[in-house]
């Protein structure tokens, strides 16, 4: 009887404790409490204590486990809801850059139309401290103008307020497109001294992440700028220049849009005038003989690399007033140029048989660079597929080789090709008197590190150069003769699969990661303010946030930062990472 009543009384503990370890594991517990039950009147003492002892370990797991990892106060006495579907809000904006690599939704995408507007926008966000950072077109391959807390874009204030003639100046609003700006200028004979390779840049944009042209003896396009109205959270709406505000000015024309709002620019201009380009294959070794001459006596030069070969593309351009008309000789057909990668493009269909009979587009009708998106498409991390493509392109150029005249605003442009990611460095190469030849050092050993290290990397590798710029923030800042070399590598994106872009994505860093670690600090090379990814790895960032600090003002440019912006609506993740401030540190 009384072993029967010592049966009873374990029984009703094990049910009691159920409630708070059947979580745990069920099954086991449903087990146990047969198996004791049970026992009550056929199992022996061996077995009893033996499923006791085998409750008061799961029971100990269980405590331990609950007082190991608590629930928060606050989520105690919570009742569980069931997961519901929440479809996106009809006022939720997406904004996506140009390459597609980043995205955010926001509610809060800000559009004034006049400075009045805009000056209230930015006075109602940093009193409520809402984020309102700058976003331009969306073309930083990095994202750098995305926020997901809030935006304001400038696209409606693009206006061209005032033309000098004589001076040769031009006063825009910052929303104004450079392809407006350069059409507002045909009519007063005008244009911009250098271009970017797309027009489809907003002014403010253009010069707050320190974009650039190419020429040695031209500087990026930031240096253009003589004047601007910054509207900003902590003072206001502030005119700076050379003559008012000179540290301010110097710091916010490449500001990455963390000093203030950049609502109006005053821009030096030229004289509109055309261009020769001529565009010739070359290699290394002739290029080696004549690299200095190049860069000193043409107004604009700039080489494409196509790896894995020993093409290099040479474009040169000078105004048409240094030729007479009849020396210029005309060029290959361009038909003729892409026969072999159109070639190249049906043989490869059918060797990754990816299209049914009947379903292959209207080759004849796609451009160079489309045709070589649907081809690296096929196997784009294929190095030997790659391979292939390269060298039909390197063929498309020697027949592509010639001369052709045109305004500077319609030669200086650049089909850079489908989306892509991009990395791009930028390295101080000596004076223009007496270049050290380390732009082409570097792209020697860039060259044989992706042989070496078989990475399937598409042509071109893109390398231009300018003079410098007093804008402190530029990768080209300096205060003597120095020119600087610009060296752009690149991944197309040409598929919009999910899995191949992702395979492609991390491919590229894996790519990029081998030249930072090989190349970067041997020539003292920093990434383009629009191309810079912020690592996720936090002993990659506390490195580049060391290398940042070795070649720009990083405590200056933050003390500017909470001068004129306290509250932080201007900033976003990019700006807090590479440039935390003291107190986050």
């Amino acid at each position: 009887m009384l072993r029967s009543l010592y049966h009873r009384r374990h029984a009703e503990l094990i049910r009691s404790s159920l409630f708070c370890s059947q979580t745990l594991c069920p099954s086991i517990h449903l087990d146990l409490f047969r198996v004791v039950s049970s026992s009550s009147s056929s199992s022996s003492n061996a077995e009893l204590r033996k499923y006791v002892g085998y409750f008061a370990l799961l029971l100990g797991c269980g405590v331990a486990t609950y007082y190991s990892f608590p629930f928060p106060e606050e989520a105690k006495h919570k009742k569980a809801q069931r997961f519901r579907y929440a479809p996106l809000p009809d006022d939720l904006h997406t904004v996506t850059n140009w390459s597609g690599t980043h995205e955010v939704h926001t509610r809060v995408f800000l559009q004034p139309e006049n400075l009045e507007e805009l000056e209230k926008i930015v006075r109602d966000a940093n009193k409520h401290g809402q984020k309102i950072r700058p976003v331009g077109s969306g073309l930083s391959p990095n994202g750098i103008g995305l926020q997901r807390a809030g935006m304001i874009n400038l696209a409606l204030m693009d206006k061209v307020l005032e033309v000098d003639k004589e001076k040769k100046t031009a006063r825009v609003q910052a929303g104004v497109r450079v392809s407006q700006l350069v059409d507002a200028l045909k009519e007063q004979g005008l244009t911009l001294q250098n271009f970017a390779s797309i027009r489809e840049q907003q002014i403010g944009g253009i010069i707050q992440v320190g974009a650039h042209g190419t020429g040695a003896r031209l500087p990026p396009i930031d240096e253009q700028i003589i004047s601007m109205k910054l509207v900003t959270p902590g003072k206001g709406t502030m005119e700076v220049s050379r003559e008012k505000d000179l540290e301010i000015f110097y710091l916010a024309r490449c500001g990455l849009g963390g000093l203030g709002v950049v609502a109006e620019v005053t821009i030096q201009c030229v004289d509109r005038h055309e261009l020769v380009e001529h565009t010739f294959v070359s290699d290394m070794n002739e290029i080696r003989k004549n690299h200095k001459k190049w860069l000193t006596e043409n107004r604009h030069v700039k080489y494409l690399w196509i790896p894995y070969t020993d093409t290099v593309v040479v474009v040169h351009c000078n105004p048409l007033t240094n030729w007479k008309k009849r020396e210029i000789p005309s060029k290959l057909k361009g038909d003729e140029a892409i026969q072999d990668v159109r070639q190249l493009y049906l043989t490869s269909l059918k060797k990754y048989s990816t299209v049914q009979s009947g379903d292959e587009p209207d080759i004849d009708q796609l451009s160079f660079t489309e045709l070589r998106d649907k081809l690296l498409a096929l196997d784009p991390l294929n190095k030997d597929h790659v391979v292939e493509v390269n060298k039909a392109e390197a063929e498309y150029w020697k027949k592509s080789e010639g001369y052709r005249v045109g305004w500077s605003d319609e030669i200086l442009g650049f089909d850079c090709g489908g989306q892509q990611w991009v990395s791009e460095v930028c390295l101080p190469v000596g004076t223009l008197r007496n270049p050290n030849m380390k732009d082409l050092e570097f792209m020697d050993e860039l060259k044989k590190l992706i042989e070496s290290e078989n990475v399937p990397a598409p042509a071109p590798i893109e390398q231009r150069w300018t003079a410098c710029s007093q804008s402190i923030m530029s990768p080209a800042s300096s205060s003597q003769e120095d020119i600087f070399s610009w060296v752009g590598i690149i991944m197309y994106l040409p598929t919009m699969d999910a899995r191949q872009r992702k395979e492609i994505t991390e491919e590229f860093f894996l790519y990029k990661d081998l030249l930072q670690m090989r190349l970067w600090a041997k020539y003292f090379a920093y990434e383009h303010w629009a191309k810079i990814e912020v690592p996720k790895d936090k002993e990659e960032l506390a490195d580049l946030q060391a290398r940042l600090r070795k070649r720009f003002p990083v405590d200056l440019y933050n003390k500017a930062r909470k001068e004129l912006d306290p509250n932080g609506i201007l900033s976003n993740r990019v700006l807090e990472k590479l440039f935390p401030s003291a107190d986050t540190v």
